[in-house]
């Protein structure tokens, strides 16, 4: 198959999209992020464009929520993408109820959330990129076989920079740790 080139462009897509939530001016506020990495197993990044309202939040409390939104709640996703909380209370949008860390607000509706607190800011020169460390997670009951979340019944949604959509999860294709052990004894 022919290679075309693109250059010099990310294409690590699709993505977890996700509402990162901090306090700022003593009002909860969500910003929504897809660009969410896993560092370790607690620890987690993401980066925000350094003009956005929520980094001084993030900064100030030391802390964030990271909630994973499930495809009925695209449209209110997107919203937090759409306008800035210096000018809007998107608060007003969800339930919120907080956990053990003052300044990392959780929204209710999202099935998945994680509490973290501020390991480390990363400064690029248009990015500030957070690095937390996962203190809680907090998961809808009906999410949970054998003690494990089910990603199928979450219907999280994905973020695609491509075609600038998002996508849903499609289903399993094969067992992690497993599937590759086809191949053992055929390198001979």
């Amino acid at each position: 198959m022919n290679k075309i080139k693109l250059g010099p462009r990310n294409s690590l897509y699709p993505s977890l999209t996700t509402l990162v939530g901090t306090v700022v001016d003593g009002r909860p506020n969500f910003i929504t992020i897809a660009h969410v990495g896993i560092m370790t197993m607690k620890l987690i990044s993401f980066g925000i464009g350094k003009s956005h309202y929520s980094n001084q939040g993030i900064r100030e409390n030391g802390c964030f929520s990271v909630n994973i939104p499930s495809e009925e709640l695209v449209v209110k996703t997107d919203y937090c993408g759409l306008v800035s909380g210096r000018k809007e209370d998107k608060s007003a949008l969800f339930d919120i109820f907080s956990g053990e860390l003052e300044g990392a607000p959780m929204i209710s509706e999202c099935p998945i959330n994680m509490e973290c607190r501020l390991e480390r800011t990363i400064e690029t020169p248009t990015h500030d990129v957070f690095v937390g460390e996962v203190m809680e997670t907090y998961v809808n009951e009906n999410l949970i076989e054998a003690d494990k979340v089910d990603i199928s019944q979450l219907k999280p949604l994905l973020f695609d920079m491509s075609s600038r959509k998002y996508w849903s999860l499609g289903p399993e294709i094969a067992k992690c740790w497993s599937v590759g052990n086809e191949l053992k004894g055929t390198e001979e």
